[in-house]
């Protein structure tokens, strides 16, 4: 049996354990087996990346930039192998994982020039004969803890960043869909980095995750997951003074008004909740209806829903691939149930039969229920979207703030006047009009409000927040 080894200063190196990691369109079919580190190989890994801080928090830019240039041309490079791959592992569809591998590769890309990017300051001071030099350096060491409904861009989106500002990076890829990160890691093992300045440890958070955030040398952790995990992240962060950054989920309202395009607005939700199998921290959970379009909105939803192709995700004719775990099957299923017994009307969210044995689920419409359902409070990430109906536009409003997250939030509607209000009072970090709540842009900031998010924001040139910390020097020639 080959196992995928973790990578330690330079190193692949075998683990304490393996997991097998089972593909979720065939569970007969075993996509790899990789190791489980655990803390003491955690605190090696961060200890590797210490030792390497000192000379690569003070490269040169094009240090920095040839090897990630070098990362975006081996994601490209491979792109079907890595989307068989994914696609394998996690579930989504091999057009889907196709697109996640080009972001990736957009990503790295765009952070390779990031490094020659410079920003700073110079300042009189308000004493005479004196300069104020502002500039940026790298905070140092970084555990990255990423989920498994995204296992190849998330990661991108941290470890690109991080390395083109300086840092040493320690990656903990999700145990369900270990195996995009393994391949990532692969790639950057032969991008020219020196040794120690990117690690890869495989396993559970709940081993790996203390070791990690113990440990004195890590400089700040950024996480991407539950709600539950982040809070306990952060307490265990913030008690080590370790800097932190969050994004934690959502439950993301679609409005949809009396004067929308109808079939804009069923597009817009079919994208939002079911693409992907509607395991996206910005799927559209909650699509918000106005009563003079709700009944044909309703009836365009379930015709629609029901032409959706769910199957292997390796078929070329699947739009919706299967649900990426056991677990997260049973959690769909427990919230359909759910909202069964909270009085609501459900169509779909029926387990299928297919020619293998897989965690297949139709998607699921859920109606006659209010936004003080738990179905239509509580996160669940799968194919699963609740409509609530509403007498005018401030009703919409209200209901899309009535939660306790606030990532992406969309409307549409023809009228300007709407809009643009939605825009400046909608209670998320993003906002899209007559659009999908789930496509995002690489180089622009990416974060929300309340319990989706805490600390600075990903992406783009606001990813320098968290990465790099300010020094303000003061000069007398």
């Amino acid at each position: 049996m080959t196992v995928h080894a973790n990578y330690v200063d330079g190193r692949w190196i075998a683990g304490s354990d393996a997991i097998a990691n089972i593909n979720p369109s065939n569970v007969d079919d075993v996509v790899g087996h990789y190791a489980h580190a655990d803390a003491r190989l955690a605190r090696e890994a961060v200890l590797a990346a210490h030792h390497a801080q000192a000379s690569w928090g003070l490269s040169s830019p094009m240090q920095r930039s040839r090897p990630l240039q070098a990362v975006a041309r081996g994601l490209e490079t491979r792109i079907e192998e890595i989307a068989l791959l994914l696609s394998r592992e996690e579930g989504k569809t091999l057009g889907e994982a196709r697109g996640e591998i080009q972001r990736a590769a957009e990503i790295f890309s765009y952070y390779a020039g990031e490094t020659l990017r410079q920003a700073g300051g110079l300042h009189d001071s308000v004493r005479h004969g004196v300069t104020v030099e502002v500039t940026r350096e790298p905070i140092g060491v970084v555990a990255l803890i990423t989920p498994w409904n995204v296992p190849l861009a998330i990661p991108a989106w941290k470890v690109a960043p991080a390395l083109a500002y300086g840092n040493c990076v320690v990656l903990k890829p999700s145990e369900v869909a270990p195996g995009s990160a393994w391949l990532l890691s692969e790639i950057i093992a032969a991008a020219g980095f020196p040794p120690g300045v990117f690690n890869l440890v495989m396993g559970t958070g709940a081993e790996l995750g203390r070791a990690l955030l113990d440990a004195p040398e890590l400089a700040g952790v950024s996480f991407t997951g539950s709600v539950p995990t982040g809070r306990s992240i952060a307490d265990a962060a913030i008690s080590g003074y370790k800097k932190l950054q969050l994004e934690m989920g959502g439950k993301n309202a679609l409005v949809v008004l009396n004067d929308a395009d109808l079939d804009l607005a069923v597009e817009c939700a079919l994208d939002g909740a079911f693409l992907a199998t509607g395991q996206r921290c910005t799927a559209s959970s909650r699509l918000i209806v106005t009563k003079g379009i709700y009944g044909r909105f309703v009836d365009e939803m379930n015709r629609r829903m029901s032409a959706l192709r769910v199957g292997d995700a390796l078929d070329n004719q699947t739009q919706i691939g299967p649900v990426a775990s056991r677990a997260q099957f049973e959690r769909d299923l427990h919230y359909i149930a759910l909202a069964r017994s909270e009085g609501g009307t459900v169509t779909g969210g029926e387990p299928l039969k297919r020619d293998h044995e897989g965690f297949f689920l139709s998607p699921c419409l859920v109606t006659d229920l209010g936004n003080n359902a738990r179905v239509c409070r509580e996160e669940i990430f799968g194919p699963v979207a609740c409509v609530i109906a509403v007498n005018d536009y401030e009703e919409a409003l209200a209901t899309a703030n009535d939660t306790q997250f606030g990532l992406s939030s969309g409307i549409v509607t023809t009228s300007l006047k709407h809009a643009s209000h939605f825009r400046r009072h909608s209670q998320a970090g993003l906002v899209m009009v007559n659009m999908s709540t789930s496509g995002v842009d690489f180089h622009v900031p990416f974060g929300g409000r309340k319990s989706s998010s805490y600390g600075s924001r990903e992406q783009g040139q606001h990813a320098a927040e968290f990465f790099t910390t300010t020094k303000t020097s003061y000069i007398r020639a």
